[in-house]
């Protein structure tokens, strides 16, 4: 059992996780074989984002002053949350395709950009493309006009090269 000191510095810390991280999901996880947590932990790695089994009253008080705050009720029996610093996107997206595949794995709440959102709107999140894939858009729309340009004036120049080709090898036979 820990002390009074541990649980204040469990608190610490995870006010200090908490107070930078604006993008969060809390769960349901009871009825989860030990081997399945393993599994999604070791999705949560690698996609990049932080997932950890709470005790409800120590969260409960971490979560005051954060961004999460609106969390706080949601910490009632075995609960969980998943959270990152930059996409929340990836979260959703890791945790939904988890939950298809253990049905007794259930969402409770989640926060976005500070701001509370429903079970339903997780589902609609995880939908979404990712950060990564939104920039490679935006770099493929720059880049194509820059493309499309140079293209045509290669155009021009391999169109001119043909011409005096032809010109030439029309003088050469003399007509």
């Amino acid at each position: 059992m820990k002390t009074k000191a541990q649980k204040q510095q469990d608190v610490e810390i995870l006010k200090g996780e908490f107070a930078k991280t604006p993008h969060a999901i809390v769960v349901h996880y009871q009825g989860i074989a030990v081997e399945k947590d393993w599994e999604l932990r070791k999705y949560a790695r690698e996609a990049n984002f932080s997932y950890r089994v709470v005790k409800n009253t120590l969260a409960q008080i971490a979560v005051e002053g954060t961004p999460l705050e609106s969390l706080k009720d949601k910490f009632v029996g075995p609960t969980a949350i998943a959270y990152s610093e930059n996409d929340p996107v990836t979260v959703a997206k890791v945790l939904s395709k988890f939950a298809k595949e253990n049905p007794k794995f259930s969402f409770k709440a989640g926060v976005v950009e500070g701001r509370a959102i429903s079970v339903s709107e997780i589902d609609a999140v995880a939908s979404m493309p990712s950060k990564e894939e939104l920039i490679s858009k935006i770099m493929f729309l720059i880049n194509s006009g820059a493309q499309r340009m140079a293209v045509a004036l290669n155009g021009v120049s391999r169109n001119l090269a043909v011409v005096m080709n032809e010109v030439a090898k029309q003088k050469e036979q003399g007509v």
